[in-house]
């Protein structure tokens, strides 16, 4: 595993206890009654009725550690709802209350993403940049081996296809997925990543962060 130094211990653990309660009994429940109620219905209604517990209507997540989906790269999207749908995601938080994807048809899958990825691209947080997270993003660390963010997420950290939007997402959840990309068993699918461009010490993770998610469109 290639995590460098310790992650943070504050508040963010009880915030994915209270998290992980809710959408438990917003999205879960037996398969039999997840396949009974959403199997007929589109993947418009399907964001409306139960994505939209957690996620939003369009995508804005209030939750600092729930993803915004708003204008999210729609090939991103159709891959990451398929390996929650096949459980190809191992993070233990991700497969407790995603569980319910698993009778999602080709159809619905491919409806939701097309759905998330045309409403309005996530705005940006009003915080003042962080100007060691945006070094990181625009240059990376060429002394420790860590190629600059912006390579692969483009300047304006809107992605493209299969690499995800960052601008504008959730510090907190992005400070996570950082982390988790630098080990492969959770995320195996995510996307076209390399782990040592992730092998970021905690606190240079954290600032980038911090840093993506002040990009993008001001609310």
């Amino acid at each position: 595993m290639n995590v460098k130094g310790m992650p943070r211990t504050d508040h963010w653990s009880h915030q994915v206890l209270a998290v992980c309660l809710v959408t438990l009994m917003g999205c879960t429940g037996t398969h039999e009654d997840n396949v009974q109620a959403t199997s007929a219905m589109s993947g418009s209604a399907i964001a409306d009725t139960v994505c939209s517990l957690c996620h939003g209507l369009t995508g804005e997540s209030v939750s600092a550690v729930i993803p915004k989906l708003a204008g999210q790269q729609k090939a991103y999207l159709t891959s990451q709802l398929t390996d929650f749908k096949l459980h190809a995601r191992s993070d233990a938080i991700d497969s407790r209350y995603m569980g319910g994807l698993t009778h999602l048809s080709e159809t619905q899958v491919a409806e939701l993403a097309d759905y998330f990825s045309r409403q309005k691209a996530m705005k940006a947080e009003t915080e003042t940049p962080d100007a060691r997270g945006e070094l990181i993003f625009s240059q990376g660390l060429p002394e420790t081996g860590i190629t600059a963010c912006s390579a692969c997420h483009g300047k304006d950290g809107a992605g493209k296809g299969n690499i995800p939007r960052v601008a504008g997402q959730h510090a907190d959840y992005m400070y996570r997925q950082i982390l988790l990309l630098q080990q492969s068993a959770p995320r195996p699918h995510g996307a076209p990543i390399k782990t040592d461009d992730h092998a970021l010490f905690w606190a240079d993770a954290e600032s980038v962060a911090r840093y993506m998610a002040t990009l993008g469109s001001r609310p």
